[in-house]
Parts: structure tokens; C-alpha cells; sequence
């Protein structure tokens, strides 16, 4: 009873990084949704990146600075210099490659794009020795070929359209006019909007890398956020200041475009990143990347029904395609994990019915080997 009444709490305990980020991927797919219509609006996305990170400092510093206090290691330059990299590649570059791209495009196909990321993730890690590959492995096999599998989805929710899958709820906003001169153009803006997308998620991916090693350096994950976020602020503000030259793009109100703003900042800045150190401090960054996928399917669903947007034939194809390579890094990711758990049980386990410390293990080797010293040699 008592090993069956341990089970379950060990079941949650190792299903949190999952529940973390399905949950994730539900807040950037809202957030996708609602920052379409704000940009749609005419809201500038280089002045809604400065509000994004100015919600997110404003909403994550009081908590890092009661809750870390008394654990916040001191910053040293080479510490500062990642956390400003770490401010440039996410608040700047990656968030305002995407909100341009996101504009050119429409959700879903941005969404597509992104499923890049673990991909991309994936081989930089490879590079950075921060992932073993080790072929013979089926755990590493399944990981590359899922990878293959998810960035080959994506690809063909991108060139291949097919046909116009219907909905009840989205017949009605069917419509045909000026299709013509609108393709032409749209097919203009959406290579303009993959480039800048494809540039956003190799932003983005650095950032992941880069975030797991200053981790390891600067172990206080809340204030870690709060910094690089009031750091990608203050670089946004600089980057607002030289690309827009109307006073008017800032002004906001009580609208969409602050609803956006807040939104963005708290739940898919503030949260999100603090989630996504917690989680890859445990796992890595290909695990907290390999989810990305989803929020693609969630933006599809939401945007048929908020945004009338059309989904296609091949756009469902390759969905299938993303959540089956999803699945098979997944699963390579868990059999490592159990190797990785196996491996630090091996040195308790060589003495039988014991729980040996370090301590122990050491005093006993001690002891084998003054036997081994005392006992005659024969071969002399």
C-alpha cells in the first residue's frame, strides 16, 4: 500500500513540466490572437514590444525582489553581458521580427513558422554540447527524426494550401470579392512576413540557449526575468525611438492595444519566461521547445472562430505531422530522463539493502582497499 500510495505523488511531481507547458502554449496562442487584431488596428508593434516589457518588468519585479532577496547572487559583467544579450534577442529582435511577420502573414501561418523552433533549438544545442547525439541510441534516433518530422509539417502547412476546410461557425465569412488583386498582394507581404519570421525563431532559439547557461551562473530564475525584461525594455525604447518618428504611436488608451500590451507582457513575458527557466532547468531547452507545436493547433482552432481565418487542407496535414515528430522527441527527451534517473541510483544500489551516502561508499572502499594491501601477493 505504502509503494502504490507513493506512486501518484510522484506522478505529478514528474507531470509539471508537461501541465507547464501545454498551459503555455494556451497563453501564446491567445496572445497571437488578440495582438493580430491590435496590429490589424494599426498599433505599431515596435511601440507595443516597449509596452509588452514594461507591463512584464512592472508585473514580475516586486515579486523577485521580496521573494529573492536574500538568494540574489551578485551580477558580474560577464553575467550582465548575457542578460543583455538575453534582452536583445528576446524583447527586441525575436518580438519584433515576429509582431512584423505576424502582421504580413496571420496567425496560424506565423504560428507554422515558429514550429521551427525545436528544430533550430535542437542542432544549436547539438553544437553548444549542451545535447549528447548518440546515434546507436534509439532515444537520440526518435529525437532527430522527430525533429525532421516536425519542421517537414511545418514546411507543408506552408507551401501546400489545398482546400478551404468549412466550419459552421466560419461559412459565413466566405467571400470571394477582389480575390485577384488581393493575392497579389498577399503573396508579396507573406514571403516578406516568412523571412522576418524565420529570423524572429532563430532569435529566439539563441535565446534559449543562452538562457540555460547564464541559469547556471545567476540561479535566482525570478529576478533573472524581471532584469531582462527592463533591459529589453530599455533597448526597445531605444529601437522605438530611431524606427518611429510620430509622437502619436505611442499614445494608447483603453482599448485593444492595451489589452494587448498587458496581456503580452504578463502572461506571454513575465510568466512565460520564468516558467520556461523553471521547467528548463529540469529538462533542457529542446524539452521546453518541443510544445511549441501546439500553440500552432490552438491558434488555428481560436482564429476560425475569433478571426474567421480559413483553414486548409494542407494546413491540417501538416498538423498531424507536427504532433507526431512532437511526440517522438517527447519520447526520446523521457527514456533519457529515465537513463539520466537510473544512473544516479546505481552508486546507492551497490550496497545491497542499504541506503548508502557518499560518505559510507567512500569509507568502504577505504576499507576493500587496506584488506586488498594487507593480504599476500601470489604471484610473489
Amino acid at each position: 500500500m505504502g509503494g502504490k500510495g507513493g506512486c501518484f505523488p510522484s506522478l505529478i511531481q514528474s507531470s509539471k513540466p508537461y501541465i507547464a507547458m501545454i498551459s503555455l502554449q494556451f497563453g501564446y496562442a491567445g496572445m497571437n490572437i488578440i495582438t493580430k487584431v491590435s496590429l490589424n488596428r494599426g498599433m505599431s508593434h515596435y511601440v507595443l514590444v516597449v509596452y509588452r516589457h514594461a507591463f512584464a518588468t512592472a508585473a514580475i519585479a516586486p515579486f523577485a525582489f521580496i521573494l529573492e532577496r536574500k538568494i540574489r547572487p551578485k551580477i558580474t559583467f560577464p553575467v550582465f553581458m548575457q542578460l543583455f544579450v538575453l534582452g536583445l534577442l528576446g524583447p527586441v529582435i525575436d518580438q519584433n521580427f515576429y509582431y512584423a511577420g505576424l502582421k504580413f502573414t496571420s496567425p496560424t501561418f506565423s504560428c507554422a513558422m515558429s514550429n521551427m523552433l525545436p528544430a533550430m533549438t535542437f542542432v544549436m544545442a547539438v553544437l553548444c554540447r549542451m545535447e549528447k547525439l548518440e546515434m546507436k541510441k534509439v532515444r537520440c534516433q526518435a529525437k532527430l527524426i522527430g525533429t525532421i518530422v516536425t519542421v517537414a509539417g511545418a514546411m507543408l502547412m506552408t507551401l501546400y494550401k489545398g482546400n478551404i476546410i468549412s466550419f459552421p461557425w466560419s461559412a459565413h465569412s466566405n467571400n470571394t470579392n477582389n480575390a485577384s488583386s488581393a493575392t497579389n498582394n498577399e503573396d508579396k507581404d507573406w514571403l516578406k512576413g516568412s523571412i522576418l519570421l524565420i529570423l524572429a525563431t532563430f532569435a529566439w532559439a539563441s535565446f534559449f540557449i543562452i538562457q540555460a547557461v547564464t541559469q547556471k551562473r545567476y540561479q535566482a530564475p525570478l529576478s533573472l526575468t524581471a532584469i531582462v525584461c527592463l533591459l529589453g525594455t530599455l533597448q526597445s525604447i531605444a529601437v522605438t525611438f530611431v524606427m518611429e518618428h510620430k509622437p502619436a504611436a505611442w499614445t494608447i488608451g483603453w482599448d485593444m492595444n492595451l489589452l494587448a500590451a498587458a496581456y503580452a507582457g504578463i502572461v506571454s513575458s513575465s510568466l512565460a519566461y520564468y516558467i520556461q527557466g523553471l521547467v528548463m532547468q529540469k529538462t533542457g531547452p529542446v524539452f521546453v521547445t518541443a510544445f511549441s507545436p501546439l500553440m500552432m493547433i490552438i491558434v488555428a482552432v481560436m482564429g476560425s472562430f475569433i478571426l474567421a481565418e480559413k483553414i486548409y487542407l494542407g494546413g491540417v496535414l501538416g498538423a498531424v505531422l507536427i504532433v507526431m515528430g512532437l511526440y517522438s522527441v517527447l519520447w526520446g527527451k523521457y527514456k533519457e530522463y529515465k537513463e539520466k534517473e537510473a544512473e544516479s541510483f546505481k552508486i546507492p544500489q551497490a550496497i545491497k539493502g542499504s541506503t548508502a551516502t557518499t560518505e559510507d561508499i567512500t569509507a568502504g572502499l577505504q576499507d576493500i582497499e587496506i584488506q586488498k594491501s594487507t593480504q599476500p601477493n601470489p604471484k610473489e
